[in-house]
């Protein structure tokens, strides 16, 4: 399996391939003394775990399951589900497992699940792991690095375009003997290797639905560098694959376990999980007073629970900007700084209105001592929050009042509706009727219509066809 994948050059780089090289030394001589559990590690700092240990001990059942079946019968091994959106499972050397959440939302019952586990398990017990980082690392790593240092897509794409063409041939076989084997560990679990192919063929709509996406976009086709990625829709090769597999049939065959999938992934959450989210780091946000501003870019912040106050500043910690939720009076808030707050003179004072609210902002004069400084009072509810932004260089407090005004300026409420727009939508089953569509539950939902060609791929029928009286189908809502 082709195991690169970035999804945002700035954001994050996932793939097995290239996580621990940029954190590493990003050399050949790096990657060989780079353990499993080192590529763990960095995996973790860049994507969570997903919560949900009822899921977390079915896929490592079930992997232990296959693994039992395998040439690797005895050795340990380590499955881990993290908390990303993307479609995708990748194994790494010393017996590690990935599978993404994202995965599971398209996979219709356990022995689809099963098939992903057993080619990964494929990849380990066939020695592909290993083999492969040695031969593809060195272009790929310096297309990442090149991609990470430029900004840059296109030049990731050039790069890989070039690894990819030296690694292909061999990649395919790789694959192929991947398949071989996960066929056969289904097999002699009791499972139909058949759903190795429909898993394919969810695989297949999958791609194709990006591919429509990017060209209604004027993009460029992105190749996609996940599971069964390098066969077509009807590979016969996999289809031989399947069929003699077939051989190894269990003298207790099981059935495809949707029911117990249906069970364990009901309530699976769809596309970004906000909850997990961690905050912009520039953001202060405090959801008891429902009010949030930011910081410049690269502050760092620190909050007082006690207090509710919050103060940041630059790597260099030469400005500071801190902001205390006060008691408010009925003054108006230019009176409230001169009165209240004893503000003896404001120079260039002015009113402001951050998202509607009422403030006032000025700059308390320097003395020879003290360099001046940007004060503000903005009311919010029951409460005056004050803001000061203070530099130790005078030189430099105009470029710096810039700043201190702008994220002044981002000051504003918290509404319910954005509170409410964090919650992740979820993963549920309904029976269809006669009169179901798939149109009718996009409406229903109040999905976009790229939403609904979504739910006819997690489904099973896209781009046509429709569900049957009495089938189950997942829908995703919050």
């Amino acid at each position: 399996m082709a195991t690169i994948q970035i999804n945002s050059i700035k954001h994050q780089i996932r793939a097995w391939l290239l996580i621990p090289l940029l954190v590493l030394l990003p050399t050949v001589e790096a990657i060989a003394k780079t353990t499993g559990e080192d590529i763990y590690k960095q995996v973790l700092e860049s994507t969570a775990i997903y919560d949900d240990p009822e899921l977390d001990s079915y896929i490592r059942k079930l992997g232990e399951e296959i693994v039992a079946q395998s040439e690797m019968a005895g050795e340990k091994f380590t499955f881990t589900l993290l908390d990303s959106p993307d479609l995708n499972a990748f194994a790494t050397r010393d017996n590690y497992i990935y599978v993404n959440r994202g995965l599971l939302n398209y996979v219709s019952n356990e022995a689809q699940l099963v098939s992903v586990l057993a080619h990964e398990i494929g990849h380990v017990t066939r020695k592909h792991v290993t083999g492969q980082e040695g031969k593809a690392t060195g272009a790929q790593v310096l297309s990442a690095i090149a991609a990470v240092l430029s900004g840059s897509a296109d030049v990731y794409e050039a790069g890989m375009a070039y690894a990819n063409s030296i690694i292909r041939g061999h990649g395919r076989r790789n694959e192929l003997e991947a398949d071989e084997a996960g066929a056969e560990y289904m097999a002699k679990l009791g499972y139909s290797p058949d759903e190795m192919i429909n898993m394919l063929s969810i695989m297949k709509d999958y791609e194709m639905l990006q591919k429509d996406r990017a060209k209604a976009r004027g993009a460029s086709n992105q190749t996609y560098h996940g599971i069964f990625s390098s066969h077509p829709r009807n590979d016969s090769r996999l289809r031989t694959v399947v069929s003699k597999a077939q051989t190894f049939q269990a003298e207790q065959p099981r059935d495809n376990g949707a029911a117990i999938y249906r069970q364990l992934t009901d309530g699976l959450i769809w596309g970004e999980n906000f909850l997990a989210k961690q905050k912009q780091p520039q953001r202060y946000s405090d959801m008891t007073m429902r009010v949030r501003f930011d910081y410049p870019d690269g502050w760092t912040q620190t909050n007082d629970s006690t207090t509710r106050s919050s103060s940041g500043s630059p790597e260099d910690s030469s400005a500071i900007l801190s902001m205390t939720p006060i008691a408010r009076t009925s003054q108006t808030p230019e009176e409230y700084l001169y009165n209240y707050l004893k503000v003896a003179k404001l120079d260039l004072g002015k009113a402001i209105s951050p998202a509607g609210l009422k403030g006032f902002t000025g700059i308390l004069p320097g003395t020879e001592d003290q360099p001046p400084s940007r004060i503000a009072v903005i009311y919010y509810k029951l409460n005056a929050f004050v803001f000061k932004g203070e530099v130790d260089d005078p030189d430099k407090f105009a470029e710096t009042d810039k700043l201190f005004s702008q994220s002044i300026a981002t000051f504003r409420p918290i509404s319910q509706r954005e509170i409410d727009g964090q919650k992740p939508k979820r993963v549920h089953y309904v029976k269809a009727t006669n009169a179901t569509t798939f149109d009718k539950l996009g409406k229903a939902l109040k999905l976009r219509s790229s939403e609904v060609d979504d739910l006819r791929i997690i489904n099973g029928h896209y781009p046509t066809g429709e569900p049957s009286a009495g089938d189950w189908i997942k829908i995703f809502r919050q």
